[in-house]
This record gives C-alpha cells, structure tokens and sequence, in this order.
C-alpha cells in the first residue's frame, strides 16, 4: 500500500523495542506518528519521547479517534484486545511490524539479518558500527539502543539495511517468524536452543522456524553460521547459498584466539584459511561476545569491508544500553546492568563478568520475567546456570496469573536447589527488599551484577540511590 507523506500511522504496542525502532524510522520519514501501550518502560519509553512521539497508556477503543490512515499492530496485541476490536469495526488499513519493516523500510536493499536464540542485539549493534566506520551509510533496526548511535534505529542512505531478525511470531493474524518479513540476503546465526514457551512447544518447533530463514537466503546471499552450535550445524545444510561459512572460538572457517583479557576487554585474532586476522581488541567480555564479533568479522569480509575499518569499528564499539551496561560505581560498589534472561545467557554473563573482575565478588541479581523465565520449562536448568556464582539473590517471577500453577517457575524452589549445591542464594518478594540486603551487604570493590529483561520496579535507581 502506498502511504502519502504527512499521513498518520497509528503503532499499537509502540514501546516494544522494534515497534520503537520502527516508530522513529517513519516519524523520520515524515510521518505522523502515535502509538498506545499498556506499560511504557525506559530505554523506549524516553527514546519515543525525546523523538516527540505521543504515547497513549493502556488499550482503548478511543486512542483511534480520530482515525489514523494506517495501523501497525505489535505482537503483544491480541484478536480481543478492546483496541484491535475497534481497529477491525472501523476497517482501517493495517499491518503487522515485520511486513512493514520489509514493505516500507528494506525494500529492495542488501539485507543483512542477525538472528538466533542470544546475541542478536549485540551482533546487530556491532554489525551496524562496522558498516557505518566502513562508510556505506547503512540502515539499521536494534532490538536495543547501540551506544555508538544513541538510538535503535536509522534510516538508510546506502544500500544496506542491518536488523534483529527475531524468531518470535509476528502478530496474531500473521504467526510466522518475524523474520520470514524481512528479505535476508546476508544472515548470522548465532545460536539455537529452546526459548519462548509461550508460542513454541519444543525446541523442534524452534528449529522448523530457524529452517524457514536458511530456505529465504538466495543463492548469491551468505551465511555465517555457529560452529560451537549442534543445532545450527544442522540448519546449515538446509541453506542453498553459495557463501556459507562457521565460526567459533577454535573451530570453523573463522576461528577466534583469545590472547587476552582483563578489565579493559579481551584482545584476539581470528584464523581464516591460512590468513591470520587482527588482533582486534572489544571492551565487551564473555566468550558469548567474542562469538559475536567473530561473526561481524567473517560477514564483514564476505562483503568487501576493509580490515582497519573493522579493526577501528571494533575497538571504538561501546556496546548496548542494557547489555553489560556499567551503571555506576557508588562507593566503590560496581553496578552492572544485563538483559540476560534464559538460562544460558544467564550462565554466560554471569560466568564473564565473574572472569573480568576476578579479584571482586560478584553479587548475581535475577528477575525471572521473560515469558519463558515465568514458566517450570527452564527450573532445572537455571540450577546450572547460576552453579559456581558468588551469591545470589533472586526475585520471584513477575505476574504467573495467566500460567497454570503447575507449569509456574518458582524461585524458592531454585534457591533451595542452588543452596544445595553449595551456592549462596536467596529469594525475595520484592525489588525494595533486594536492594536492602544489598545495602547491608555489598562492600567496596564487590560488584552486582542485576538481570532482567523488563523494569525490574525501578531496581537500578534505587540501588543507585541507596548504595549512594
């Protein structure tokens, strides 16, 4: 559908953080721009309103009044939600987020898809710095704000577009990956495990929509895939593309050294065919996240970019608000923010910040509030992931009402399993109570380390202020 410019386009479930991105790229574009949602939350919330964009609170019938020309609707809406209802009564145009991002934003540009279950935001940030230092101007949607551009989001002037290729379904008329939307022609796959128990029932569902990415690169695309991952090994051979290669940390057709590592961040090379690359040194830390960069690396190559240019983007890389984020360092107690919330993320993160700052203790703080993370699914496997941390504090799940009581992941239970295995752990009702024991028990030079993939109640400024 052809949009005139100055029309007005109606964002239902706007601070998600791809509806955001999206929001900012049209108002970009000379649109007029709304948007409801029932529980606006920082970094989204303050970015819609830095860019002037009105956000409605809550779902109502009247928040199309006066009727927008189009509507893009979030997958967080539902076919009852009050203003989806009235959306359908007044039969205006819609659509979901990825078709529009295809549609109006991709088009017929290079586009270059990062996906997997963890470090999409990541990769994709990093991704897009290495094109924008190469000089080819690329657009980019983030399922996060990059440091390096202070947004999620940009609007391309050059022939590449760089987004987060989410394997969550795209809207509730349309439930296929959100990526299926997004024409790739140059993917990264990062890994592939079970996540999302909300919408997918087992790990082969996970992978039958992962096969529906390798079935859309065309010939003349490239993949980069994870060496260090059985599952993506196997999606691999379902890609017909010429340019398929893997990558992981000693294995693969790019194969990342770790020379060293402290606080700074982690210098390395990468081995590619007899060709030895870099070194290239990242601030970021964790094995997870030289997997990455490894990645941007192998991609960055296939497409022609320059070796100073990706040696120059890496080094001057700052990373992701809300991944590894340094939040402060009150009285000598360091803050650290991260978005991990399944299990392996959750292990991976906790295991680099524990490497980086070997000689300080590291307090790990979780929220289980992903809608996989609030389920049984992953008890067990959260047991593993926290093994061999300092101490643990953990919160219960966030709102269970809509789960069934036995299907409900439960915080006492795993505190219970971790004292067990010789882990210091304890549960809290609340984020108030957390930061109290903090505050009590934090000293000089510990860090905290807090996870969670939502507000978490206003934890990082109470702590903040508390431990100040």
């Amino acid at each position: 559908m052809e949009l005139k410019a100055g029309s007005h386009i109606h964002l239902m479930g706007i601070c998600g953080t791809a509806m955001a991105s999206l929001a900012g790229l049209l108002k970009d574009r000379g649109f007029k721009i709304t948007g409801s949602d029932l529980n606006p939350y920082p970094p989204m919330s303050t970015q819609l309103e830095s860019l002037g964009i009105n956000i409605m609170k809550g779902y109502k019938a009247e928040n199309l009044h006066p009727k927008p020309d189009f509507v893009i609707v979030g997958n967080v809406i539902s076919a009852n939600n009050e203003e989806a209802q009235e959306l359908n009564r007044l039969g205006i145009p819609f659509t979901s987020l990825p078709k529009a991002m295809g549609e109006f934003i991709i088009q017929n540009r290079e586009s270059v898809v990062i996906s997997g279950t963890h470090g999409k935001t990541t990769t994709t940030s990093m991704m897009s710095w290495v094109a924008e230092v190469q000089g080819v101007k690329p657009g980019f949607l983030i399922g996060g704000i990059a440091k390096n551009f202070s947004q999620s989001f940009k609007n391309p002037e050059g022939n590449y577009f760089v987004i987060e290729g989410d394997e969550y379904d795209t809207a509730y008329f349309d439930k296929v990956p959100k990526f299926v939307h997004y024409k790739p022609k140059h993917v990264i796959l990062t890994s592939v495990e079970f996540d999302h128990a909300d919408i997918y029932k087992d790990l082969q569902a996970v992978k039958d929509s992962f096969a529906k990415l390798m079935h859309l690169i065309p010939e003349n695309g490239t993949l980069l895939a994870c060496a260090d991952d059985a599952n993506v090994m196997e999606l691999r051979k379902l890609a017909r593309c010429k340019n398929s290669y893997s990558y992981g940390i000693g294995k693969g057709d790019f194969q990342a050294e770790i020379l060293s590592q402290d606080e700074k961040g982690v210098n390395f090379q990468v081995r590619h065919g007899g060709e030895v690359l870099g070194p290239y040194l990242v601030s970021l830390t964790g094995d997870y996240n030289i997997l990455n960069a490894t990645a941007v690396i192998g991609l960055s190559k296939c497409l022609g970019f320059s070796e100073s240019n990706i040696k120059k983007a890496l080094e001057s890389f700052e990373g992701v608000k809300r991944r590894q984020e340094i939040l402060g360092e009150p009285n000598g107690i360091l803050v650290i923010e991260d978005f991990a919330h399944h299990p392996t993320a959750v292990r991976e993160t906790v295991k680099g910040i524990q490497k980086k700052y070997p000689n300080r203790k590291v307090f790990s703080v979780f929220e289980p509030r992903s809608a996989t993370s609030r389920r049984k699914v992953f008890q067990k496997d959260y047991v593993e992931a926290f093994k061999g941390s300092h101490e643990v504090l953990l919160a219960k799940a966030f709102d269970q009402s809509k789960i069934d009581e036995e299907n409900r992941f439960s915080s006492h239970e795993l505190v219970a399993d971790l004292r067990e295995s010789g882990v210091t752990a304890e549960d809290f009702d609340s984020a108030d109570q957390i930061v109290s024991a903090l505050k009590s028990r934090a000293k000089r030079g510990d860090v905290i380390l807090i996870m969670s993939n939502g507000g978490f109640d206003g934890i990082y400024v109470k702590l903040m202020n508390a431990l100040a």
